[in-house]
């Protein structure tokens, strides 16, 4: 009769461990993890160019004391380089955007689409015809901030490799601190170049 009672406790123990086996912490769901936090910068850059947005530089790129993001929407894989701020490789944009934190709000200082635009108007010296696609090159400059150059890039599709060195005329741009906006250079390469409320096609000029 004992031996009957000591295998039904030990057969009682036995059932109790295993039962709280099942329960251990170890062995319970992983509750799912948290989404990803996406960063202030990136909502922005999606914000003003879609999911495809891509920084390539981020900081004081004018010199003015402000946060800007460089934000670009690259086309194409042959000749791309590394635009970052410390690099003067070329890479090929369908758009590019610098946005500017002032007081908490962010703001576009300078449009680049199928024209070059900041927000008094179009850049001087631009294209009037619409561009589809650009070179752009990144050149820093610690005292004056960045200075971009846009050559267009094939106005009805051909690839990059073929739209650089065929003539085709560059924009230098900067931020010119007289003006507070980036503008766009002249010849000289020293003076700024106003912008204009509206773009003449070829079309009107013949007109």
């Amino acid at each position: 009769m004992a031996d009957g009672l000591l295998v039904a406790a030990t057969t009682f123990f036995l059932l109790g461990c295993k039962s709280a086996q099942q329960t251990t912490p170890a062995e319970a769901a992983v509750p799912p993890a948290a989404p990803a936090v996406v960063p202030e910068t990136q909502q922005v850059a999606e914000a003003v160019l879609g999911k495809q947005a891509e920084i390539i530089a981020h900081g004081d790129l004018a010199r003015n004391g402000l946060e800007q993001l460089l934000v670009v929407n690259r086309f194409g894989k042959a000749g791309s380089g590394e635009g970052g701020p410390g690099n003067s490789s070329a890479i090929y944009v369908t758009r590019a955007v610098i946005v500017e934190k002032n007081n908490g709000k962010w703001a576009e200082v300078l449009r680049c689409d199928e024209h070059l635009k900041n927000p008094g108007g179009y850049l001087g010296g631009s294209p009037a015809a619409p561009i589809t696609g650009w070179r752009l090159e990144i050149k820093p400059n610690t005292d004056q901030g960045l200075e971009l150059q846009f050559t267009p890039a094939g106005a009805g599709g051909p690839s990059p490799s073929e739209a650089v060195g065929n003539g085709s005329r560059t924009i230098a741009v900067r931020w010119n601190t007289k003006t507070k906006r980036y503008q766009s250079l002249d010849q000289s390469h020293k003076g700024y170049l106003g912008e204009v409320p509206t773009l003449e096609t070829p079309q009107s000029i013949l007109k």
